[in-house]
């Protein structure tokens, strides 16, 4: 499904990325975990196109983009790729001054240029599945920051993504709240969508995740399965690292 292969990505004189290798498997839970600043979510927005790499290659499926110093991609090459993914956010992003229907209209009828009926029909099918259904016409901030979160999922699944990829997207919430965010998640795992997830919750971890990957410092130290990793692993950095995050 996914095929990165030696990527780079560079602020200035900082390198966050410094050739990054990762494949990911068709319904695969793929979670990604790290440090603060050892490269995670640049990782994320590479995969999403919102930051262009430097160097490197992406394939999503059969969309490939390389990357090179003196060579972008163009607008509609990047557009195509972007297309195959769906992106959620840690601070939900939603359109404050459009219904939650709304919202998830938006990609539909601006992107997709479908009709308002068929965006409609989508979106209120899209907010039953994520358990919303009844907040369709309510406004953003009539909703609690979990019910947010779930109508940011409905968003992103609306375009029909190949891929999901998830920034933190439980970390501006309470435990309670997050639990019914995870619900869904963990409903979209069973269902086969391929997922991305950078977070900090290693329980969630635990309960999802097909494969792991360990950043830091702009490196994949680690990649395999949960057991793996917090039962065997006898990496002394990771070890420090689960010491500090775990619950």
């Amino acid at each position: 499904m996914i095929n990165i292969q030696n990527l780079h990505k560079t602020f200035g004189d900082n390198e966050i990325l410094k050739g990054i290798d990762l494949q990911i498997k068709k319904g695969e839970t793929t979670i990604v975990i790290g440090p603060s600043g050892s490269g995670k979510t640049t990782l994320l927005r590479c995969i999403n196109l919102l930051e262009v790499p430097n160097k490197g290659t992406i394939s999503i499926v059969d969309n490939k983009l390389v990357f090179e110093e003196d060579k972008i991609p163009s607008e509609k090459e990047i557009l195509t790729l972007r297309r195959n993914t769906g992106m959620v956010f840690q601070g939900f992003h939603l359109f404050p001054h459009k219904t939650v229907v709304e919202n998830i209209m938006e990609g539909l009828t601006t992107v997709l240029k479908q009709s308002k009926k068929v965006a409609r029909d989508k979106a209120l099918k899209l907010l039953d599945k994520v358990g919303l259904l009844e907040k369709s016409n309510s406004y953003p901030h009539e909703l609690s920051g979990g019910q947010q979160q779930r109508v940011a999922i409905a968003r992103a699944m609306a375009i029909e993504p190949l891929v999901l990829l998830f920034d933190e997207p439980t970390s501006a919430l309470d435990p309670e709240l997050e639990q019914e965010v995870f619900k869904v998640m963990k409903e979209l795992s069973n269902d086969g969508m391929t997922m991305v997830v950078v977070t900090h919750n290693m329980r969630f971890a635990r309960k999802v995740a097909d494969n792991i990957i360990f950043v830091d410092n702009g490196v994949i130290e680690y990649k395999g399965t949960p057991d793996q990793l917090f039962n065997n692993t006898t990496n002394a950095r990771i070890k420090q690292f689960l010491n500090l995050v775990s619950d």
